[in-house]
């Protein structure tokens, strides 16, 4: 179970396991932090003389942990410095087998508990899975933290968007025979039910209605039907006239078709290629659950990708819900299909912006790694440079990359209107030239959150496997904008 974020206006009378955030250059306990015995205080303040950063105080009965907050060279690294702060301290107090934690922010502006709390909720993420032996089985101890004289609506607006990067986490974690196109439908029905918006299910029928080639298409190898999946929040008073809509990539394990992929160490991952859909469910619980007034939309197309059957081949043609036409030169490049079709539904929204999320290229892990995220669009400068300043707020970093006219060469087709291939370089460039071309005139942006989605190591908060990357981001720039 996540961790339980509350507040408090003061500490509890009697021991308690505490947390105390002091600013940098402390040397002397402050008359706020909780009483030490004199040979305690002597050694809390020894250990910040010699500038230790992250200590504990064995009181026997409880322990007082201290934390110092450093000041970098801005406030979003200060506070990326807390997160990894809060991740150290939960090594601290699972050793110490601790269930409650209280934190007290002794720094000038009072903003270091509410990072210091998500690294901590972040990293005490796991994912419950599907051991039954009990030996198996390690629940947390960490249960409750508790944010003393913290606004209480900050602290459960904070809590309800953890919750959207732990949905998200989950649907990226469960294996493909949990979640397959259709049972992730449900799943996106259910946290709607849950947080308050209105979600449609398009089955077989409706998406080929609709003509949606690109699905349609990808889907043809699965013995599974694929979905279309339409989550809506519209609160009363909602400040935007035209809807934000969002757009995720929703397959749900990837072979790479016909053009199938090597495994180990590629295949055996794939069960992550829906992180982006997974980033957008979680965006929208979060909207919905902190009531933030806007009008959103979410877009999931969602099926397997499989060599079975009537498989889409390399070199045939499919007609897009567009119209245009695409030759598929590699059935590997299959999350731009089915965007694609979703881009263009998209637009009938007459949208304010459109934002998709997909783990889509291996170029956009190797450009950047796991430490940021590729974005490329035509929504213009100003919105992008706002999408920026959200990634830093956060630590989910973008690195803009151009779509430059020529740019378009590296997906002409000999038979079709375009291929969905681009050449050997700029292969993630390639990739959103041919999604603009299914979102001409409305503004867009396109991120690509190959790298940093699952990680099959531990990195500090953001954990090992599925890890929310976009939720946070997403979330930041949407409400900057309420």
């Amino acid at each position: 179970m996540p961790l339980h974020l509350t507040t408090a206006t003061a500490l509890p009378e009697g021991p308690a396991d505490t947390v105390v955030i002091l600013p940098a250059g402390t040397t002397v306990l402050p008359a706020e932090a909780p009483a030490l015995p004199e040979a305690a205080r002597g050694y809390a303040e020894a250990q910040l003389a010699a500038e230790q950063k992250l200590f504990a105080v064995n009181l026997y009965s409880h322990r007082l942990y201290v934390v110092v907050a450093d000041a970098k060279k801005s406030v979003d690294l200060t506070a990326e410095q807390l997160r990894k702060h809060g991740h150290a301290l939960h090594a601290k107090l699972k050793t110490a087998k601790v269930e409650a934690l209280h934190i007290v922010d002794l720094t000038a502006d009072k903003q270091a508990a509410l990072p210091l709390a998500e690294g901590l909720y972040l990293t005490a993420y796991q994912f419950e899975g599907y051991k039954t032996d009990e030996k198996n089985q390690q629940p947390a101890d960490l249960q409750q933290v508790v944010l003393v004289g913290a606004p209480e609506a900050e602290v459960t607006a904070l809590a309800n968007l953890l919750s959207g990067v732990v949905l998200a986490r989950d649907l990226v974690n469960m294996p493909y025979n949990k979640l397959n196109a259709t049972m992730f439908a449900e799943q996106m029905a259910a946290a709607g039910e849950q947080a308050g918006y209105h979600t449609e299910i398009l089955d077989q029928a409706r998406i080929e209605a609709l003509r949606m080639g690109g699905l349609l298409a990808v889907n043809q190898g699965s013995p599974e039907p694929p979905t279309f999946t339409i989550m809506e929040y519209k609160p009363e008073g909602a400040t935007n006239d035209k809807p934000y809509v969002l757009v995720g990539k929703g397959v749900v394990f990837d072979t790479g078709g016909l053009s199938l992929k090597p495994t180990p160490n590629s295949m055996d991952l794939m069960k992550c290629d829906m992180a982006g859909a997974a980033a957008m469910t979680g965006v929208m619980y979060a909207l919905a659950k902190n009531q933030v007034p806007l009008h959103v939309i979410a877009l999931v197309p969602a099926t397997d990708n499989r060599p079975g059957g009537p498989a889409l081949a390399p070199g045939d043609v499919i007609t897009m819900h567009s119209g245009l036409t695409v030759e598929v030169l590699n059935t590997d490049a299959e999350g731009r299909l089915i965007l694609a079709d979703a881009l263009h539904f998209a637009k009938k929204y007459h949208p304010e912006l459109v934002i998709d999320a997909a783990t889509l290229t291996g170029s956009a892990m190797r450009a950047i790694g796991k430490e940021g995220i590729v974005a490329m669009g035509t929504c213009g400068d100003d919105t992008m440079q706002e999408l920026a300043a959200a990634g830093r707020r956060v630590h989910e970093r973008i690195v803009e990359f151009p779509l430059w006219d020529e740019y378009a060469e590296h997906i002409k087709s000999d038979i079709a209107d375009i291929n969905n291939l681009g050449k050997a370089e700029a292969g993630a460039i390639s990739a959103g030239k041919f999604l603009e071309r299914f979102i001409e005139g409305t503004p867009w942006i396109h991120l690509d959150i190959a790298g940093p989605a699952f990680l099959t190591a531990t990195d500090s908060y953001r954990g090992k496997g599925g890890t929310g990357t976009a939720v946070r981001l997403l979330y930041k720039f949407l409400t900057s904008r309420a």
